[in-house]
């Protein structure tokens, strides 16, 4: 029966088949290590809990883009997938599912709860890989790893054990950024500040102090063992390094008059109170004027302590009853309403509480110096440059990272006691109270603690290859890895973490290159949201559309580090597209092979091979040829130099406009010439070449429709390769 080439190019019903024929045969894995140094990829590992969002899809189409290129250069290429446990968002999700059944996370205990994410994960974890499979990721699905793989989880507590006996890793009561919402420590880059109208109360502790101060929260003003001033300020020189005891609504404390250089003289009254334990900057203070730290505000959001009347209350309820008390005697001067910024936790929303806990720490000015002369020396290359600015920036600020979390889901902290009591224990400990490692003593007792996600990212691109072991072949073959791919919102949650940690552990930059693409809105430049009714779902594009134009469409207009609009049109027309090389590359095999243009039934006619008669070429056949040599050297160019909007635009221009529009306009004369044979065999041999190279050009941004043309057009031509992802990038 003859072959039928249809009509239409149907994406719905073409793109699963084609994607699961690619697997099967094995061509997302790397070959051929001959060829020299492998082109390696590690995926950013979408969180379990995770749906497909257009941020998502824009990462893969690109890392797509890169992955298929560099294969098709015949380099060992591997692009390694996983995902990540996500420990907050993850035990989130699953305690809100278990509520709904009325069970209680507390209730069932830490070990049972456990299992019970781990039958979720088993159960939904999976969903979002299925997602990047129909954008069309062409990872190496058989090394796809998860965070929390028993051997990922012996590489974090390598690690761990590692920075420790460094001196790197420490334990300490320290001020951290705490969410009663979550129930944990967060680290000061997952906090974000929303801007928010607030009230200034200007006011005295009572009517015997001097200095009038203003805050925006009284209610932590009951944990203040100082006030601070500038000390150019000529208003309060004079009661520099008195000490004042106050009675605030029945709380007593001693406040202590300081001078400290950061106070703003013309913010409020010029005068500060300080809370150390509940201000990073107050902290601080203590720290340098020996200051007591009271800590007033619990874990839970309430009023603790030596508060008097205020104890249990809630911090919002404290501050009404505590401005309520202020205007009674008189001591409230006045309110003013300002703008301010909110500290909120990353994850929930809610309003951080800055207070004192006991957690651990890893030191980071001694990683900061080594990242930072790995992007200095030009070691690794941040794309586009001006990201070097901003991650020099963070470096030269940095603070130590609070790496222990409140939660039961995650990598439980590898710290071992000798008794309960040394768990709450604030001071240093020795080797006979604390054991660090795998192998602790009979019946000592773990830390209840789970590390920081972002601990077990941060070593995401070598804990994958096998890391500790680095005489493994994965190590040994892939490792520096080449392209860290990501949104820069996360460069320092994540990228800046993985340099430090790769080059502490492994003596290696993780990667050589860091390609940030930006955030992508919608058609008025927003940012999509739920809230918006602007989001847009890919995998509703792709079934409407195929995963090809909402890849096109996502990736033309995208720049380095800039974030782009793009809306449902832009997707339909790339659609179109898809459209126009099913259609041209039909009417050039139906004519080559001498079919049937009607009934789309291919002819018996055969090409053996696309060697070109160069003495038989016409004006119109010299003119597409020396326009494609062209167009290869720029999309080459482009892709190479991380331009692949402009790679995408030249490979969609000359397709449609000069081989489309023009040449195959052209060949058409030149195919009816039944008296010249030579000259239109060569024709069709030009017209296989020149489609068929092009076809090559747009597979990393079309894989699909790219592939199934492919396979029709060996019917005609069985010297193409097996599959267009195995064809040679044309030169």
């Amino acid at each position: 029966m003859a072959k039928i080439f249809s009509k239409n190019w149907q994406h719905g019903e073409n793109e699963g088949e084609i994607y699961k024929n690619w697997e099967s045969k094995g061509f997302f894995k790397p070959f051929d290590f001959a060829q020299g140094r492998p082109f390696v990829i590690s995926m950013p590992p979408p969180n379990i809990t995770g749906k497909l969002h257009i941020g998502h899809a824009l990462t893969i189409t690109i890392e797509d883009i890169m992955t298929r290129y560099h294969r098709m250069l015949g380099e060992p290429t591997l692009w390694l997938p996983g995902t990540d446990h996500a420990g907050i968002a993850t035990q989130a999700v699953v305690d809100k599912n278990l509520r709904k059944k009325g069970i209680n996370k507390n209730e069932i205990g830490r070990e049972k709860f456990v299992e019970e994410v781990w039958k979720w994960k088993e159960e939904y974890g999976g969903e979002i890989v299925k997602q990047l499979r129909a954008v069309g990721a062409s990872c190496d699905w058989s090394r796809e790893r998860f965070t929390l793989d028993e051997d990922l989880s012996k590489a974090v507590n390598e690690a761990f054990v590692r920075l420790y006996k460094k001196g790197l890793i420490y334990r300490g009561e320290y001020i951290v950024n705490w969410c009663p919402k979550c129930g944990t420590a967060i680290s000061d880059d997952e906090v974000e500040h929303e801007p928010q109208k607030s009230k200034l109360y200007y006011f005295k502790y009572d009517k015997n102090f001097p200095i009038t101060i203003a805050t925006t929260r009284p209610e932590t003003k009951l944990g203040d063992t100082a006030v601070a001033v500038n000390p150019s300020d000529e208003r309060y020189k004079k009661y520099v390094g008195q000490i004042v005891d106050i009675n605030l609504d029945g709380v007593k404390r001693k406040i202590k008059i300081i001078a400290d250089r950061a106070i703003d003289k013309d913010f409020g009254t010029g005068a500060l109170g300080v809370t150390p334990a509940h201000s990073m900057a107050d902290w601080k203070m203590a720290e340098e004027n020996n200051l007591e730290k009271v800590k007033v505000i619990d874990e839970h959001g309430r009023m603790i302590g030596d508060v008097g009347d205020y104890l249990g209350l809630k911090v919002l309820e404290a501050r009404e009853k505590l401005v309520e008390y202020l205007k009674s005697k008189k001591l409230l001067e006045k309110e003013e309403e300002i703008e301010n910024n909110l500290s909120v936790c990353y994850r929930c929303g809610g309003a951080i509480e800055p207070l004192p806990s006991l957690q651990w720490f890893v030191k980071m000015e001694p990683l900061a110096e080594k990242a930072r002369n790995a992007v200095e020396s030009g070691e690794i290359k941040i794309i586009p440059k001006r990201f070097e600015k901003v991650y020099f920036h963070w470096l030269d600020n940095i603070r130590d990272w609070c790496i222990s979390r409140q939660l039961w889901w995650g990598h439980r902290i590898p710290v071992w006691y000798a008794s309960e009591k040394l768990k709450v224990k604030s001071e240093k400990l020795n080797e006979k109270e604390i054991y660090i490692g795998d192998n602790p003593p009979a019946d000592w007792i773990q830390d209840e603690d789970v590390l920081d996600t972002w601990f077990s990212s941060a070593l995401w691109p070598f804990s994958t290859l096998d890391w500790p072991d680095e005489s493994s072949s994965d190590f040994q073959n892939f490792y520096p890895t080449t392209v860290m791919e990501t949104a820069y919102d996360i460069l320092f949650f994540w990228v800046a973490r993985m340099i430090m940690m790769g080059l502490e552990l492994t003596g290696k930059i993780p990667f050589e290159t860091v390609y940030f693409h930006g955030l992508v809105r919608d058609e008025q430049n927003r940012k999509m949201s739920k809230s918006f009714g602007n989001a847009l779902d890919p995998l509703v594009l792709i079934e409407k559309y195929g995963a090809d134009a909402l890849r096109m469409a996502l990736v033309i207009g995208t720049t380095p580090g800039q974030d782009m609009a793009i809306g449902e049109s832009k997707i339909k027309g790339m659609r179109n597209f898809s459209n126009k090389i099913w259609n041209a590359s039909r009417f050039v095999a139906l004519r080559v092979s001498d079919g049937n243009l009607q009934s789309g039934e291919v002819g018996g006619d055969r090409i053996d091979n696309l060697d070109i008669d160069e003495k038989l070429l016409t004006s119109a056949d010299k003119k597409i040829l020396e326009s494609q040599k062209s167009i290869k050297s720029k999309v080459k160019s482009h892709i190479e130099k991380f331009q692949f909007s402009l790679a995408a635009e030249e490979s969609h221009n000359f397709f449609w406009h000069d081989f489309c529009d023009t040449y195959i306009e052209s060949a058409k004369n030149q195919l009816v010439q039944l008296d010249k044979l030579d000259q239109l065999e060569n024709s069709k041999k030009i017209l296989l070449k020149v489609l068929s190279e092009s076809l090559v050009l747009l597979h990393p941004f079309m894989p699909f429709v790219t592939e199934a043309v492919w396979q029709e057009l060996r019917e005609i031509c069985p010297d193409l390769s097996e599959s267009i992802m195995t064809a040679e990038w044309p030169e």
